[in-house]
């Protein structure tokens, strides 16, 4: 991955953006983003989306969310510890002993979420978020009041770095690593002469309600829309394979298979990957996605919908870890469909 683009992608990873506090990252996004869109379009929901090519008459949405899980202060106690509940799905195993940047009212600051030491006990048995805290260095309620009140947010402190040079780890791989994607996209299709219109997202809420995806369709009315996600993968000790099946790193992305799926676009998107040579994956997605496709389906009219994702080790922890390789690959795969589309495909599933 080129210097200029791999520092685009840390420089995502490195900005705190809990959903319902995506502003900083967005902006960042469409500075990024300007030079080669013709347009860019901002909503209600706080999503940003660059246009290509906005006269044509098929239009076709990509979607990566910018959100990530967080924490959110529900009480301030006396002592000044601060306590507080999931802002998406935060597993409380792998808060313990964390250190977070509190998104303050009045500043941003470190605290540390606080954990019995073993010669005391330690954590025993089955736990709650309720039963953390974070500790800001705060010596009374009245002290912290003056940097954070209820409703503020908070996110692992956790730098981004590479594995070997070969594998990223950090936090909030999801879904930082789909607005990076959907941003390259559109950068190397600005190129090349389309004939459909690509209209590329950064949505936002995804881990909490999927509100900026409804947005985002519901605004552009779209033919087909893509949502550019993550996965789990099973590669690593531990994992079930016979249950929750046989997805690597570095084997590449990730289509799913299900009901929501339009059938017509996973063929595309098929004979694109045989075009370039390029191996996927397959994930099972029977009743609903659990991401930005389900709410974009059932926008307007309806919308055909895929879901291509990375895959992605340790799910919702501070060390999400996911492939360079399969990175650019799904880049190359997404930009090998759109720039053959005709714009005259039926997405139909009865008609030839």
């Amino acid at each position: 991955m080129e210097e200029i683009r791999q520092n685009f992608l840390m420089e995502l990873l490195r900005t705190p953006s809990p959903s319902s506090m995506e502003m900083e990252i967005q902006k960042k996004w469409i500075n990024y983003v300007s030079p080669f869109a013709d347009e860019i379009i901002t909503d209600n929901a706080g999503n940003a989306i660059a246009v290509l090519n906005k006269d044509a008459e098929f239009k076709l949405l990509l979607a990566g969310h910018c959100d990530e899980i967080g924490l959110v202060i529900n009480r301030i106690d006396e002592q000044g510890y601060l306590h507080f509940d999931k802002m998406g799905g935060i597993n409380p195993k792998a808060a313990i002993g964390m250190k977070v940047l509190v998104q303050g009212f009045s500043k941003t600051f470190t605290g540390v979420i606080g954990v019995n030491a073993q010669h005391h006990g330690g954590i025993k048995g089955d736990f709650e978020l309720e039963d953390l805290f974070i500790d800001c260095g705060a010596r009374s309620k009245e002290e912290m009041e003056k940097l954070v009140q209820v409703g503020d947010l908070a996110v692992y402190n956790r730098e981004p770095e590479l594995l070997m040079d070969r594998y990223l780890a950090g936090r909030g791989l999801d879904n930082r690593t789909g607005a990076f994607i959907v941003a390259e996209v559109l950068r190397i299709l600005s190129e090349k002469n389309l004939n459909v219109g690509v209209y590329a997202a950064s949505t936002v809420n995804e881990e909490t309600n999927m509100g900026g995806a409804y947005f985002a369709a519901a605004g552009i009315e779209p033919t087909m829309a893509i949502a550019c996600d993550v996965t789990f993968a099973t590669d690593y000790p531990g994992v079930n394979k016979n249950k929750h099946g046989d997805i690597r790193l570095e084997n590449g992305p990730v289509l799913a298979k299900g009901a929501p799926i339009n059938i017509k676009i996973n063929k595309l998107l098929e004979k694109a990957a045989r075009s370039l040579n390029l191996n996927v994956q397959y994930e099972l997605t029977s009743r609903n996605t659990g991401t930005d496709a389900d709410k974009m389906r059932l926008t307007g009219k309806g919308v055909p919908v895929s879901l291509v994702s990375l895959p992605l080790r340790y799910m919702h922890s501070p060390v999400e870890t996911a492939s360079i390789k399969d990175i650019d690959e799904e880049i190359d795969l997404l930009v090998k469909l759109i720039e053959d589309l005709t714009g005259e495909e039926s997405l139909k599933p009865l008609e030839n």
